[in-house]
């Protein structure tokens, strides 16, 4: 998911027309020789040097135009001129797609200053942030952090500089703040990638969020911004996980984009969790998430998901009864529960067998949970089933007879029709006649005992 390869396909010089009355005029018009650009503090040059500048300028050919240029550095290398004469090489070196060149010279004519117009200096850093961006650095690539460091130093630079530019009389307030919204996403979301590599994680932060506070639907950014709280320390989990959500919806995700990160947030919740056997419990998080990050930016700060400690935490002390007992409280109790007890197998559970439903690869036993006598005595509706498998023999339970099975919990539903759904399960030997239809003494239930560990 890397978007810097979104940036370099721009054009260079889709985010320069803010600036057609300085910088571009600018660097076409160097004023003749003897002359100044404005007045007495102008730059002042000879009449060969702008000569020789003026051959340059007219050449069409880039590779010819550089090799003019370069001639001309060699005999005029402090030349007053050279803020006419950088813009040429990095224009050329991008019709030539040599990005290391463009930031050579974009940064020599930065470093002249106030020698050069502020519409020059922000073409000039434009053009360096874009040329950036088509680098792709890694932190394998060779100087990563020089790089890095100097290309988010130049974004920043490239803000300021963008907010010193004056608008153009004939232009209105809205279209010059219009015009400004691209070079501003350029250069935030730069100085984001860069700090991405200098593991400047809080300043990547920042930097995407300008991003979005400018284009809050861009699918890159905000993905990119999940990563930046995934990678602090410690991780910022709830904010991660809203952020590649917020990529997902994304209106201009793609389809692709949207199926892989869905698929790589399935994965960071499932881990998150510590690890959940039930999947449908993981998907129903992630369709609540996207939901939500799909109707806001911004995530609620009661919105959280519970970590592999809380899980472990209500698991402790966990019993059958406990369970459903929780599972019947309204709110984040039984969400919780629910969470930790999905999945997990339990062995003893208590009931009376209200039908039994034989079958060629399961038998399914419909059982009312009890923990009394009393209870015993008045169940008359199931609220469990319970698929045996590997025991046909569990098919001669007899209808109204206490029954103990060991199984795995695999879903519920919720009041008020409340049924648990049992899979995997085995019934207590003695609690299956000997022959069909021999009697059998009623077995009462003991004290419900704790779950067993996850199946592996």
């Amino acid at each position: 998911m890397n978007g810097t390869r979104r940036f370099a396909r721009l054009g260079m010089f889709a985010g320069l027309c803010l600036i057609l009355g300085n910088g571009l005029n600018a660097i076409a018009q160097a004023p003749a020789a003897g002359q100044d650009s404005s007045a007495a503090k102008g730059p002042k040059y000879t009449l060969a040097e702008y000569n020789a500048y003026q051959a340059c300028a007219t050449e069409k050919v880039p590779s010819a135009q550089i090799r003019c240029l370069d001639d001309f550095v060699s005999k005029y290398s402090t030349s007053d001129l050279l803020v006419y004469v950088y813009p040429l090489y990095y224009r050329n070196y991008t019709q030539l797609k040599n990005p290391q060149k463009v930031i050579e010279n974009a940064d020599k004519l930065v470093a002249l200053g106030d020698k050069a117009e502020s519409g020059i200096r922000y073409e000039a850093l434009y053009a360096r942030a874009l040329s950036y961006a088509g680098l792709n650095v890694t932190d394998t690539t060779p100087g990563a952090k020089d790089l890095a460091t100097k290309a988010r130093d130049a974004a920043l630079l490239g803000l300021k500089t963008l907010d010193e530019l004056k608008k153009p009389d004939n232009m209105s307030d809205e279209d010059f703040k219009k015009q400004k919204q691209q070079p501003a996403i350029l250069f935030n979301y730069t100085a984001g990638n860069a700090a991405m590599t200098l593991k400047n994680y809080p300043a990547a932060v920042a930097s995407f969020k300008a991003v979005l506070a400018l284009n809050p639907d861009d699918p890159i950014t905000n993905y990119n911004l999940g990563r930046a709280y995934q990678s602090m320390n410690p991780p910022q989990w709830m904010d991660a996980f809203w952020s590649f959500a917020r990529a997902v919806t994304a209106k201009g995700a793609t389809e692709a984009q949207s199926r892989q990160i869905k698929g790589y947030v399935s994965k960071l919740i499932n881990n998150y969790q510590g690890g959940n056997v039930c999947d449908s419990l993981t998907a129903a998080e992630l369709n609540e998430l996207l939901q939500l990050a799909g109707s806001s930016p911004e995530r609620p700060e009661g919105y959280k998901l519970a970590s592999a400690t809380d899980i472990s935490a209500a698991q402790k002390d966990m019993t059958i009864a406990s369970v459903i007992a929780d599972l019947k409280t309204p709110g984040d109790k039984s969400k919780l529960t629910w969470l930790a007890s999905c999945g997990l197998e339990f062995p003893g559970v208590p009931g009376k067998a209200i039908e039994i439903v034989p079958g060629s690869d399961a038998v399914v036993l419909k059982i009312a949970f009890v923990t009394s006598d009393d209870e015993f005595e008045k169940a008359t509706t199931p609220n469990m089933d319970v698929k045996v498998v590997g025991q046909p023999e569990a098919a001669r339970v007899e209808k109204d007879s206490a029954v103990h099975f060991t199984g795995t919990l695999v879903s519920y539903d919720p009041d008020p029709t409340f049924f648990l759904h049992w899979d995997k399960a085995k019934v207590k030997a003695e609690d299956i006649p000997k022959e069909k239809g021999a009697p059998k003494r009623p077995v009462r239930r003991p004290a419900a005992k704790k779950p067993g560990t996850k199946p592996s």
